[in-house]
């Protein structure tokens, strides 16, 4: 489905309920199995495992062993080894088509009936068998109980407002029913933030008050200094997050260390439901270390070899010195392309609180002026190296939905069209210093607002500070905190925002196309419009920018679509409509990610992509078949 994205992964044949003649145990847990601690590996294994060939793939077959050490930046970072151990019950391969993972396989039907059968054997990490009880739970207990889940469902389970039918078929099957199609069902089971239809049922009944005495349950919350039974099983069942070591998971790696803690250690899932070529079961690396540090302390660190696999916390600008810390450490450093459609963007908030500056700000003539105000090309070479794309924030030629116009759309250096874009609009009148007159007099200036979250933003916004004065504009930066920054987003206090593109650079027509539309109050663009879509209308206000409304519309429309066709037509009339409107200001994209690897470590590729969604960052690429050769470190 995406040629160009072959460019970047690696083949990734699949081969399901695979015989072999018999399964090979991980060094590691050989003797728990012969002192009877634990089942050999083929009663542990479900009865028909999911088969990876590795050497297909274009690398080795690996060996067990070896503690991978990485550097986070705080105790939430945890949550990077779900993304990166990427278990779904659904998940993408190399052409970004979806492929049963945890699931034997599923059935769709018309689009709105999926029918998903579990492995026969299939267990969970502490070996109690994964069955249909455990998405009933799910489905009854947590998502559908107003204690739990007072938000109400997921938006992706809810179509035209109504959630499914649900129905347990046997043991090992079950099903979800919508009156219409949901496309958005299966891409987000396969997400970096999945929706969560399995939890372990078995472990998580005694936290809920359906099935637990009132008084092993206050003892309970008593025991874990909970205000109540809500927050102790909230706590205790964070999966994404999974920082109580005692919840059963079916990810590769699991949990072993109490919160708080300065290092938190993942140990293999002795029941995880991969196997290579061989019969080996996955993961070949036995144990994660994850060490906490100060951000601004990791690119030092990971250069000094302190770190076994690392991209998160590191940027492009500090690439120089990690490839200088090959020849002093046994490190390697390789660059993958980041997948946002754009590295740097500009976003104008139409929902600005100072009722001059939302007027100028939703015309878009301001947007394309300042756009075409910037001068990429020195952007591009003075901070990125020439590098990178100079584009409009948009998908990027990985994608199939790629085209020219979209990329190119009022990214041209052209301050004379811009002056005369502004002067159309009637900020023709300028102070003593040269800069516009806004409609009531006051000078027009313009405060980005950052999060600080690197000196490549600060870099770029200097450049721009230049570009935007010789049209008039005078530019301010604020920096503040990034719940703070964007808790002034959301109250219309921020002016422009600078943040990355949108997030999804290489998508198919079968995800969502919601980055482009009004649907989320998270957008730093149309916050308000975002939540009354999200309230349905109790919170928030409607948009009144004609192209944001047509956006939010087609966006409806994608999601009742039937076919891949109908979804990939609503998405091309969604990018012309975003890019042409210049609802964020793209700057750059296809720019590079350092990714630092132990020079021990074997099977992670030299090029990738690098994103969130879909690759899930190292995801994709499946790190359970990355091993060391000869030792860990």
């Amino acid at each position: 489905m995406i040629g160009r994205l072959l460019a970047f992964l690696l083949l990734w044949p699949i081969v399901t309920g695979a015989a072999f003649a018999a399964y090979l145990e991980p060094d590691v847990l050989t003797e728990k199995v012969a002192k009877g601690d634990l089942p050999p590996v083929d009663q542990r294994l479900p009865a028909e495992p999911r088969r990876i060939d590795v050497k297909a793939m274009g690398r080795e077959p690996g060996q067990y062993g070896g503690t991978a050490r990485m550097i986070i930046g705080s105790q939430r970072d945890i949550r990077y080894m779900t993304i990166f151990g990427y278990a779904r019950l659904v998940s993408y391969d190399e052409h970004l088509d979806l492929k049963p993972d945890i699931l034997l396989s599923y059935d769709v039907e018309q689009g709105r009936i999926f029918t998903f059968h579990l492995r026969p054997g299939h267990k969970w990490s502490d070996g109690h068998p994964l069955t249909s009880e455990d998405f009933r739970y799910s489905w009854e207990d947590v998502l559908n109980n107003d204690d739990l889940s007072p938000g109400g469902l997921s938006p992706y389970l809810l179509v035209n407002g109504k959630s499914p039918k649900f129905e347990i078929v046997d043991d090992l099957t079950v099903r979800y029913t919508w009156d219409s199609p949901n496309p958005d069902f299966l891409p987000q089971l396969a997400a970096a933030q999945p929706l969560r239809l399995a939890m372990p049922a078995h472990y998580l009944k005694q936290f809920h008050k359906k099935y637990q005495s009132k008084e092993k349950l206050e003892e309970l919350v008593k025991k874990n200094k909970a205000k109540n039974w809500k927050q102790l099983h909230i706590r205790k069942s964070q999966s994404y997050r999974p920082e109580n070591p005692d919840l059963p998971t079916l990810d590769p790696w699991r949990n072993t260390t109490n919160l708080p803690a300065e290092q938190i250690v993942f140990e293999r899932n002795p029941y995880f439901h991969r196997v290579d070529e061989n019969g080996r079961q996955l993961p070949y690396i036995d144990r994660f270390e994850l060490n906490i540090s100060s951000s601004t302390l990791i690119p030092a660190k990971t250069g000094a070899g302190e770190s076994d696999l690392q991209g998160t916390d590191i940027q492009f600008d500090d690439y120089t010195f990690l490839k200088e810390a090959e020849n002093e450490h046994p490190i390697k450093v390789d660059l993958w392309q980041r997948t946002q459609g754009s590295r740097i963007a500009l976003l104008p908030n139409l929902n600005y609180e100072d009722s001059v500056w939302r007027n100028v700000l939703q015309d878009v003539r301001f947007r394309r002026a300042l756009s075409l105000a910037i001068n990429r090309r020195e952007i591009n070479m003075a901070v990125f190296f020439g590098l990178a794309t100079p584009s409009a924030d948009t998908v990027l030629p990985a994608s199939p939905l790629y085209r020219p116009e979209y990329a190119e759309a009022w990214i041209k250096h052209d301050p004379d069209l811009a002056n005369r874009l502004l002067d159309e609009m009637g900020l023709d009148k300028r102070d003593s210093e040269g800069f516009r007159l806004l409609p009531d007099g006051r000078s027009a200036q313009v405060i980005v607002e950052s999060s600080g979250q690197g000196r490549t933003e600060s870099d770029v916004l200097e450049l721009v500070t230049d570009y935007w004065r010789a049209i008039g504009i005078d530019l301010f930066i604020r920096t503040s905190q990034v719940d703070l920054f964007r808790s002034r987003v959301m109250a219309g206090q921020t002016m422009i925002s600078i943040w990355s593109g949108i997030d999804n650079g290489i998508p198919t027509a079968d995800m969502n196309p919601g980055n482009l539309a009004p649907i989320t109050h998270s957008q730093l663009q149309w916050p308000q419009w975002g939540m009354h879509y999200e309230t349905r209308g109790e919170k928030g206000s409607a948009p009144n920018v004609p192209a944001a409304d047509e956006l939010m519309q087609l966006y409806n429309q994608w999601e009742l679509a039937a076919t891949t066709e109908q979804r990939a037509e609503i998405w091309h009339r969604m990018l012309s409509l975003y890019t042409d409107n210049v609802f964020s200001i793209g700057i750059v994209n296809a720019t590079l990610q350092p990714v630092v690897v132990s020079a021990k470590l074997r099977n992670v590729p030299a090029k990738g992509l690098y994103s969130f969604d879909p690759t899930c960052y190292f995801g994709v690429y499946m790190p359970d078949t990355f091993w060391f050769e000869g030792g860990s470190h």
